[in-house]
């Protein structure tokens, strides 16, 4: 696709700059019946891949009612291994059978020689790690036939070979694969604390045309060898430092929608929503300093 042509489609293809909730499955009853007032709905993709079954029956009846996205963790687009065509071959017939506002991944990988890693892995901040996932984005985008948003992931290393920040990269990334962003706040405040940079530079080179979606969640700390570490759980409430960069990114971003992350220890969904409404009063606050 042409540049002019993913912009035509991003454009006409958004969600409301209001918060959401991550759907689980142990909601579905619960959001058919009480149909919160959340903006929009998130779901892991990889979770919906089957043709047909209780997922996709429950899915197919929520999405009468909620703007859906799509938030893929599986297709590794870091890694060196060809992109797998059946996990392709899925993600095309779920955004064709539900028409969602917004399709994501990560910036990661997670596989090598056929092998499979159950997690998102980091990638390098180089030049040639640049040019090799913007060309796999392409590929994807051109298959989908529309622009896909690229997630920040959060980190636990770093490598020595990397020649930029974080930052850096991602903008390169979004420049050379005309692809647009998913900020992830906690997923940052993480990487940050735990390699020691400052969140706020960061948010301040974002490249902040490209950033299309928000997600907030909570995390967990750890020590290893007498060193304290933040693993990014989804596990818990959003903290008040995670709130406040949100705050800070809005008032560089304006308004996004903002997804509100909860994958472990779920929670009953009133308190899912009851973030959301958080993050649904800190909008409406930026909103009205705006204007």
């Amino acid at each position: 696709m042409t540049k002019a042509s993913m912009q035509e489609l991003a454009a006409c293809e958004s969600v409301p700059a209001c918060a959401g909730i991550g759907l689980r499955a142990q909601h579905h009853e619960d959001v058919l019946a009480a149909r919160p007032k959340v903006g929009w709905l998130e779901v892991h993709s990889e979770n919906y891949f089957a043709r047909g079954g209780a997922q996709i029956h429950y899915l197919s009846a929520i999405c009468e009612r909620y703007p859906l996205s799509l938030h893929g963790v599986g297709l590794s687009l870091g890694s060196v291994d060809p992109i797998d065509a059946l996990h392709m071959t899925a993600i095309k017939r779920l955004n064709g059978r539900f028409n969602p506002v917004l399709v994501s991944e990560h910036l990661s990988w997670g596989s090598v020689g056929g092998l499979y890693a159950n997690d998102l892995l980091p990638l390098p901040y180089t030049e040639e790690a640049v040019a090799h996932v913007a060309s796999r984005i392409r590929q994807v985008q051109n298959d989908l036939g529309r622009q896909i948003l690229i997630e920040n992931v959060s980190s636990y290393l770093e490598f020595r070979c990397s020649r930029m920040t974080e930052w850096e990269f991602l903008a390169a990334v979004v420049s050379e694969a005309n692809c647009g962003v998913l900020l992830d706040i906690n997923n940052l405040f993480v990487s940050a604390r735990n390699h020691g940079f400052d969140a706020y530079p960061y948010l301040a080179h974002l490249p902040c045309h490209a950033v299309q979606e928000i997600h907030l969640a909570g995390h967990t700390q750890v020590t290893v060898d007498g060193r304290e570490i933040l693993v990014d759980s989804h596990s818990a409430a959003v903290c008040d430092q995670v709130w406040d960069l949100y705050r800070t990114a809005l008032q560089k971003l304006g308004p996004k929608p903002t997804l509100i992350e909860w994958d472990t220890d779920i929670p009953p969904l009133a308190d899912l929503v009851g973030e959301a409404r958080k993050a649904d009063r800190i909008l409406e606050q930026i909103h009205a300093l705006a204007a």
